[in-house]
């Protein structure tokens, strides 16, 4: 997963507490019951703000799209000066990064932030020492942003959606939708394996997850329904990353998995190589567990939102992902 290509990529622009502390000894595992509400939906008045954790991005970037669409749901949605920040290729330092994100997160006006840009920085964030307040709280953000994602459900927190905030207006709502806890259409994709299944999801991109493994942000994936994308990795590197998670056991009692958009450069293919459908199918068929390819998200479009951590269903038989209310 190139840094910037993924920056380029990546779609943007149309309460204080007790600490969930995301080091050793503050740290839990997926929870197994939800002991914190979900986070409140959003209504009018409700206040957002942007965050910039990764690269930066040029500073003439015009959000107003994005204000636009907050506006026209009667949300606030706030753009601080250090999202067009720059240092070195960071929107800011690691520990300016990580203060803006404590204290979006510990600002009780707010319900949510909103991750833009992308490229390489979030993990860093963390291990700078990100601290989230025990609070449920919307954040919406891929790419790099998963690590954040990761993290906040691996902290028992809820609210975290794995979706961009551009794209078009269809998309735009089924986001919209999941912020308002209003139902949502299930994903379509390939059936490849076949079965049902229920469990929590975890939906990330499979490079910044990878380099989660042995990390202490990466969350339980015992029982999950597990939904991975990517973009500018060969089939041969995610070959390697699917074989490390098999070789370290992440995959053993996964419930499910789904795929998303996996895009390529053409000449990362040689002749005789696995395309990238046939890697995935070799790397993830054989787990015994339903499998669906072709799912509408990732990058590029669509990008359709996901929440981290909510129950869902897939259908291996009819290639569908569902969210169970």
């Amino acid at each position: 997963m190139r840094r910037r290509s993924l920056l380029e990529l990546a779609s943007f622009a149309a309460g204080s507490g007790a600490m969930a502390s995301l080091w050793p000894g503050g740290v839990r595992a997926r929870p197994t019951s939800r002991s914190l509400p979900p986070a409140r939906p959003l209504a009018r008045g409700s206040r957002l703000r942007a965050l910039n954790p990764g690269t930066w991005i040029e500073p003439e970037t015009d959000f107003n799209p994005l204000v636009q669409r907050c506006e026209a749901e009667g949300w606030i949605l706030e753009i601080p000066e250090h999202v067009r920040g720059q240092w070195q290729w960071f929107s800011g330092t690691d520990a300016q990064r990580c203060q803006a994100l404590e204290e979006a997160w510990n600002d009780p006006t707010l319900d949510g932030v909103l991750y833009v840009g992308g490229g390489w920085g979030a993990a860093r964030i963390l291990e700078a020492g990100a601290r989230f307040p025990s609070r449920s709280f919307w954040s919406l953000g891929f790419s790099d942003s998963s690590a954040l994602l990761l993290a906040q459900w691996r902290a028992g927190l809820l609210g975290a959606i794995h979706g961009s905030t551009g794209g078009p207006d269809e998309q735009w709502q089924r986001t919209v939708s999941l912020f308002k806890h209003e139902p949502t259409a299930p994903l379509q994709g390939r059936p490849l394996r076949s079965g049902s299944v229920q469990g929590p999801l975890v939906v990330t991109n499979l490079t910044v997850a990878t380099h989660l493994i042995g990390t202490r942000w990466l969350p339980s994936l015992k029982g999950v329904i597990l939904i991975l994308e990517d973009v500018g990795e060969a089939p041969y590197r995610v070959d390697r990353m699917l074989t490390q998670w098999r070789s370290a056991g992440l995959l053993k009692d996964v419930a499910g998995v789904g795929c998303g958009r996996f895009s390529w450069q053409e000449d990362d293919i040689l002749p005789g190589d696995f395309s990238m459908a046939e890697i995935l199918e070799e790397r993830l068929g054989d787990l015994g567990i339903p499998l669906v390819l072709d799912l509408p998200l990732g990058h590029g479009l669509p990008n359709q939102s996901l929440p981290v951590g909510a129950t869902a269903m897939l259908n291996g038989d009819e290639g569908t992902l569902g969210l169970i209310r």
